[in-house]
């Protein structure tokens, strides 16, 4: 049997440093990924507002007929 390796912190640092730029590029996607989700949730729900606040609008229009006798 071969006795085992001495890890070196040079070798902690760089493999620590690997696992780092991994994560990194992981939440570039994911951050990509949560501006489109959240600008559409935006758009979405102020459209809907829009909408409802117009039908309210409608909804509470008070009629004036003006007729000429």
């Amino acid at each position: 049997m071969t006795a085992p390796e001495q890890v070196t912190p040079a070798q902690i640092e760089a493999k620590l440093r690997e696992i780092q730029t991994e994560v990194d590029e992981g939440t570039d996607k994911a951050k990509g990924y949560a501006v489109v989700a959240g600008a559409v949730i935006v758009v979405t729900v102020l459209g809907v507002g829009f909408w409802l606040g117009r039908r309210r609008g409608r909804k509470k229009t008070t009629i004036v007929e003006i007729q000429r006798v």
